[in-house]
């Protein structure tokens, strides 16, 4: 057993440097082309990812699962570190430590089947850990841009009426802003500076954020832009929509509360004071019973 413990350590403690070692590659400077409106917010260089395990990661993986952690990348803002690549290395090191852990867990003491259950339990949350966390920043990103929709577009519908051009409107909205809304917004005006038009820009706007309302914005700019409709008035009915979507989800938030509570009541609360309560009766009740003996 000693010498089992001895090499199982060992195994964790060498993937768990394979693992700093991939969390932390070296980096190195690329060129961007400059036909690319997509990188312009890194006008020389970008940090390209020297990782040759984590591309091989990726060759193997399915086509589908490949493009599914590329769009929440995309729509998480594209955060720092977070490829691709990383994320599969992510999987199988985590996915590892926690065979090695739970091999461990059950062959200490003998082998039962709540220890497997366990263990498998456990291989599954590091397997699905990655993918989690992913897709927790593109939902939460796409929930503040949401948030933060009908106070842009007042901004910019009391900017229009004021006798700014709705780009002129967009920007000064965009630079009074924070978060990913007005990052989105930026992104927006220099690809049309770089020359996209107005319609690919936003486009493309949508296919990055992926937000139901955002979408709706978008499409209702586009189809104004082409048929020549005063895009003061869609700002207006667009901020009114989106005051009025933004009331209806905190109202349903709010209804949730109730039904969410009740798991933390029943098999918390309640049996704690249970026992508080009831305690002192039983205990009372069984000296009872033994003096009668």
């Amino acid at each position: 057993m000693p010498v089992f413990i001895m090499v199982v350590g060992l195994l964790s403690a060498a993937a768990f440097g394979v693992f700093v070692f991939l969390l932390f590659p070296a980096t190195t400077k690329a060129p961007v082309p400059a036909t690319e409106a997509s990188e312009i917010e890194q006008p020389t260089a970008v940090p390209v990812q020297q990782s040759t395990i984590g591309t091989r990661f990726v060759a193997a993986a399915p086509k589908g699962y490949i493009a599914w952690i590329e769009r929440q990348i995309l729509h998480a803002g594209r955060p720092a570190g977070w490829t691709v690549a990383r994320i599969l290395v992510w999987k199988v090191v985590l996915t590892a430590i926690a065979v090695i852990f739970g091999w461990m867990f059950v062959v200490s003491g003998g082998v039962e089947p709540f220890k497997v259950l366990v263990a498998v339990v456990l291989v599954a949350i590091a397997f699905a850990l990655p993918d989690v966390l992913i897709n927790s920043r593109a939902h939460d990103r796409q929930t503040a841009i949401n948030n933060a929709l009908p106070d842009t577009l007042d901004q910019m519908t009391i900017a229009v009426e004021a006798g700014l051009g709705f780009d002129a409107a967009m920007a000064k909205s965009a630079r009074n802003g924070k978060g990913p809304l007005a990052e989105e917004l930026i992104r927006v005006l220099q690809d049309m500076s770089i020359g996209r038009t107005r319609r690919d820009a936003f486009l493309e706007l949508d296919h990055r954020t992926n937000s139901v309302d955002l979408k709706r914005f978008v499409r209702a700019v586009v189809q104004a832009d082409a048929y020549g409709i005063a895009l003061g008035d869609v700002l207006r009915v667009q901020a009114g929509e989106m005051r009025l979507k933004r009331r209806q989800r905190a109202e349903e938030q709010a209804q949730k509360v109730t039904v969410k509570i009740l798991f933390p009541l029943i098999f918390c609360l309640l049996p704690v004071l249970l026992i508080v309560v009831m305690a002192p009766a039983v205990i009372g009740i069984m000296d009872a019973f033994s003096q009668v003996r």
